[in-house]
């Protein structure tokens, strides 16, 4: 994780620890409060770490009002 800045890092480890025990799925508001970020600086990272990390699957799932992910780990 080398090349992944310091709120990258930050989402990753925590979707790692929310996933140990299996798959769950995410709203970018529910990390951001879960971590002390914006809702904006988790949801606008989502897609990019979904390709770079292979720490866990990140998924676009579904679209309501706002996107949810499906994690798994990876």
């Amino acid at each position: 994780m080398s090349n992944f800045t310091e709120t990258e890092k930050q989402i990753v480890s925590y979707l790692r620890e929310s996933v140990a025990a299996g798959e769950q799925y995410f709203r970018a508001k529910n990390i951001a409060d879960a971590i002390g970020l914006s809702a904006k600086q988790v949801g606008s990272r989502l897609p990019r770490l979904a390709e770079k990390t292979d720490e866990v699957d990140i998924e676009k799932w579904g679209r309501a009002r706002s996107t949810t992910w499906r994690v798994t780990r990876g």
